[in-house]
């Protein structure tokens, strides 16, 4: 059954540089992301180590002072960068493989913009290390900042996940700041040629539930800045919702397909062994 964590736990004695380093890392997908990557950046940096920036494609120049900065960090900061715009998806699988590759375990991604809480990374990779087979969901905390459109739309997006998962309490299909564990998301990603765009938050969220890996939902605050305010957005209501769409009529065909073995996971007496898990 997922978990709730509101109000949010006392935050387990944080570990030491060396274990982090060996399994959980902060990976930021970062394209064309504006002035306000200096201050994500920053805040990412003072709450964990290592952070990883995946830069994809951007034309902005940012992947020139990344790698800058990079060069002065040392192992507690890594750039890697696409030759051109591939999506958040395929960013984040391009820092996965990476990451797998040197042996981490765990990653925790956020957005570039500083709409994510970084206060907070400490927190969710303390739950993350308490509970590695789960992922750590951020729930979003709205202020007035949040446009009506996109609060709407993400609660359509929200019914729908919990009808493809049969209500596995997944809190807030769309909200990008979560810890996932590597092994899982790297085989469902590499199972299907989708999610590699705007898609990737709910179809990872919904196709990790169906192999059962547990949602544990964490409130954390979301802020939405204003041009004015260095805010970048590349989000295009037609493009992206079409895409949206498209995405849940897919999972849902993935549903009815899976949907005997979700309902035994669901109704199952408690203790008593699921059957393998539905792709």
């Amino acid at each position: 059954m997922p978990q709730h964590a509101t109000p949010r736990p006392a935050p387990a004695p944080e570990a030491g540089p060396a274990q982090r380093q060996r399994s959980h890392l902060v990976l930021i997908p970062s394209y064309n992301p504006g002035m306000r990557l200096h201050g994500t950046l920053q805040a990412a940096r003072a709450a964990w180590a290592p952070v990883w920036v995946v830069v994809d494609g951007s034309t902005d120049g940012s992947d020139r002072w990344l790698q800058a900065e990079a060069e002065g960090a040392g192992p507690a900061l890594r750039v890697l960068t696409l030759p051109s715009n591939q999506g958040k998806g395929a960013a984040v699988l391009h820092g996965i493989e990476a990451a797998a590759a040197e042996g981490f375990t765990h990653v925790l991604v956020m957005d570039a913009d500083g709409q994510h809480p970084a206060q907070l990374i400490g927190e969710f990779m303390a739950i993350s290390q308490r509970e590695p087979d789960a992922m750590v969901l951020g729930r979003p905390v709205f202020d007035a900042s949040a446009p009506r459109e996109r609060v709407y739309w993400r609660r359509m997006s929200n019914f729908w996940a919990d009808v493809e998962t049969l209500w596995a309490g997944i809190g807030d299909s769309l909200y990008g700041f979560r810890v996932y564990p590597i092994a899982p998301l790297r085989a469902v990603m590499r199972e299907t040629r989708w999610m590699r765009r705007f898609d990737f938050d709910p179809e990872a969220a919904v196709r990790l539930c169906w192999r059962g890996v547990r949602p544990i939902n964490v409130a954390a605050p979301v802020r939405y800045y204003a041009r004015g305010e260095g805010g970048v957005s590349h989000f295009r209501y037609l493009r992206d919702n079409l895409l949206l769409t498209g995405m849940h009529l897919r999972l849902l065909a993935g549903c009815v397909v899976r949907l005997p073995a979700l309902l035994w996971r669901r109704l199952r007496p408690a203790g008593k062994a699921a059957p393998r898990h539905p792709r």
